[in-house]
Formats: C-alpha cells, structure tokens, sequence
C-alpha cells in the first residue's frame, strides 16, 4: 500500500497479521500547487523517483496485491493525471485519487484499530495539503496543511510574532466548528503528529502512543518560530527534510487542540495507509 501524500510518499508492506515494514521519503510533491494548481516537474521527478524505489522493494518483498492513493495534492492539480500515468509505471498499480471524507476515514479506522482509551475518539491527520477530523460517525476535511500553511504565512524564518499571531487565526478560523463534539481521546497521526511527538519527548522516546499536551505542543511553536530553517534542521530527531514544514504542521496541530478543547493527543503511527490496507486485504 502506497500513500502518494502532499509532502511525503510512503509505503507499507502487510498481510494484516505481520507488517513487513515501512518506507517513507519526503518529496515535496504538492510545492507551489496552492499558488498554481499544478504539480511542479521538479516536484514530479523526485516523487517518481521515490515511487520507483518502492516499486522495486515490493518487487523484491514479492508483493502480490498493490494499491496506491494520492491525497490533497493530487486533488488540486490540473495536471494529475499525466503524473498518475508516470506514477502507475513505477509502482506496478495507478494511483487511485481518494476524496478528503475517504482519507478521513483510512485514517480514523487506521489509527483506532488498536487503540482502547476513553471514547469519543476523534482523529486529526495533519497533512501537507489538508487536514482531517474524524469521528466514529463523521468526518471533515479542510484545506489546510503543513505545507500549504508554510507557502501563505512562513515564507521566510525566523517568523515575526506578528506574522505568527495572524497565521494562527487564519488557521483558528478555518478550524471553527468543524467538529462539535465531546473529546474522550485525541489521536493524531501524518508525519507532523509524529515529529512533534519525537521533537517533545527527545530521542528516547518511542512516539507510537505517547501523548503530548496542549502547552508543550505552543511552546514548541514558539520555539520554532525562532529558528531559521538551517537552524531547525539540526534539532534531534527530526526528518531533515521537513525543516522547512514543521513548524506549520506544529500550528495546525495546536489549533486543532485548542479548537476541539483537547488538553493532549496521543500520537499514533497506525494511519491512513493501515486503514487502506485493512480495506483491501478484507476484499476477497
């Protein structure tokens, strides 16, 4: 199972008992689309380049049943389909293009599979083009992300605290009444969930499941804002390549708590590519 995302391509290998592994590279496929509708040549050679190194490891695991989705990204470009054609060649399998309620719901069924805390549970996932809330009988899905937040607000870094105050309210009134409901357990899953997990918690602590709070997730905004993107990419235990994203990704994180009252959020590895794989190896 393949997730062609707005910032990363990853792929997961399973026969839904034992999981093989999982890959993942950031490849910046969705740059420049909110501006121009378009995926960039640049943005589409180093995801095809990726995708065929995915290709060749499910060649070698001997993968029998394949299945890729392409998100936000994919969704806002006129010229998607001349790259699911590139992107088919390389994985063995076309790209199938998934509405935002339909990546809700991977997710949701995805990152809830093995989790047993207080109900409601509501998931976020936070990524690069769109972000998702999901509950066990709904689902929304706005275009806001890490990277579309970074391209309209952080274009240069360090980020003024008044340049910071108004791309939180931007982010707070696109946010405002999504979901109205009781919050038992806040699971956030995407890579932006998981880089703060490991960014909070330092490099010895396993991400999967732990839990970070409302104020650590502002102070780590905050601190981001403060640091060139040079600067962020040497902080432990972050991808290097998301340095330029993560600070917006950390913004829609804290105002997806603040909106849904949440005082923490348990970060969950299990996401929208568990929840696909869950659907197709149930298919017969």
């Amino acid at each position: 199972m393949v997730d062609i995302g707005t910032n990363s391509m990853r792929l997961l290998i399973t026969d839904g008992m034992v999981e093989t592994g999982r890959w993942e590279e950031v490849t910046g496929l969705g740059r420049g689309v909110d501006a121009t509708g378009m995926l960039s040549a640049e943005s589409i050679e180093r995801t095809i380049g990726a995708l065929a190194r995915f290709g060749a490891i499910m060649d070698r695991e001997g993968v029998e049943r394949r299945a890729a989705m392409a998100t936000s990204a994919s969704r806002d470009s006129s010229n998607r389909d001349d790259f699911f054609d590139r992107a088919a060649s390389a994985l063995g399998v076309r790209p199938t293009l998934i509405s935002g309620d339909q990546e809700a719901r991977y997710a949701f069924t995805g990152a809830t599979a093995r989790w047993e805390g207080p109900r409601p549970w509501v998931v976020s996932d936070i990524g690069g083009g769109s972000t998702e809330f999901v509950t066990e009988d709904r689902e929304v899905s706005v275009d806001m992300g890490s990277v579309r937040l970074t391209e309209r607000w952080f274009d240069s870094r360090p980020v003024p605290p008044d340049r910071l105050h108004s791309a939180r309210l931007a982010v707070q009134a696109m946010f405002e009444g999504v979901i109205d409901t009781e919050v038992g357990s806040l699971l956030g899953v995407g890579g932006s969930w998981t880089e703060i997990g490991g960014l909070v918690g330092g490099p010895e602590r396993d991400v999967d499941l732990a839990t970070v709070t409302s104020d650590e997730v502002g102070r780590l905004v905050d601190t981001l804002a403060g640091l060139t993107v040079e600067e962020t990419a040497t902080l432990p235990t972050l991808h290097s390549k998301r340095a330029e994203t993560i600070l917006g990704g950390a913004v829609v994180a804290e105002t997806v708590m603040t909106t849904l009252g949440a005082d923490t959020a348990v970060q969950s590895i299990a996401d929208t590519l568990d929840g696909l794989a869950r659907d197709l190896l149930a298919v017969t």
